[in-house]
């Protein structure tokens, strides 16, 4: 991508299980559809949870994965001023069933629109404001959970009584501690996720005329 051509990125935030992934993916589905692969890409902010190759499983299981402290976010900054830049990165992959990153990273160009996901990304001040547009996914929290079970369960290899007890312990005390703060930083608020056609559509309509506009 040439460097004189804007590059907006939009910021996807909520607690875990509220459909942000599912909101995201269907952007970025329709987007590189309409537009081709050159128009969209996503940053996860969970491939920024710190490295913790010298932590045992146990130590590894006992860390607050929704606490900021658990970020690497000075690295997403760097990462998103660079692709907001026309620079590549070289984004981590990280192992949710070994909560560390992995040995790989994925080369990420560029594009016209850059998705960024997470439940923290408007907690941080120079990321919240690099961000073009905000989008805060609000989903009451009993859905989250059904949704954060089913999830990790089926995709991230754990058992039920894990995933309760890490929301009973850390993500419902950090979802109010840290995330529903930040719903007053969004520009749009998204109620039902992924699951909300409507929004969706709209915010597709809108994400491609900044496309065509570029």
């Amino acid at each position: 991508m040439s460097n004189h051509q804007a590059i907006t990125l939009i910021g996807l935030a909520g607690a875990s299980g509220a459909g942000k992934s599912l909101l995201t993916q269907r952007i970025h589905e329709g987007l590189k559809r309409k537009y081709g692969p050159q128009a969209v890409s996503v940053v996860n902010e969970d491939c920024y949870y710190h490295q913790r190759d010298s932590m045992t499983m146990e130590e590894r299981r006992r860390v607050n994965y929704d606490h900021p402290d658990a970020f690497e976010f000075d690295l997403l900054k760097s990462h998103l001023r660079e692709l907001k830049a026309g620079q590549a990165v070289d984004v981590p992959q990280y192992d949710y069933v070994q909560h560390n990153r992995s040995e790989r990273v994925t080369r990420q160009s560029p594009t016209r629109l850059v998705l960024v996901e997470g439940i923290l990304i408007f907690h941080h001040p120079e990321i919240r404001e690099a961000l073009d547009l905000k989008v805060f996914v609000d989903v009451p929290l009993d859905i989250c959970l059904a949704r954060r079970i089913r999830r990790d369960t089926q995709e991230r290899g754990r058992s039920i009584e894990s995933v309760l007890g890490q929301y009973e312990a850390t993500v419902r005390p950090m979802f109010f501690e840290f995330i529903e703060p930040t719903k007053q930083f969004a520009d749009l608020i998204v109620p039902g996720g992924g699951e909300n056609e409507v929004a969706a559509e709209v915010l597709l309509d809108h994400l491609s005329a900044l496309v065509v506009a570029s």
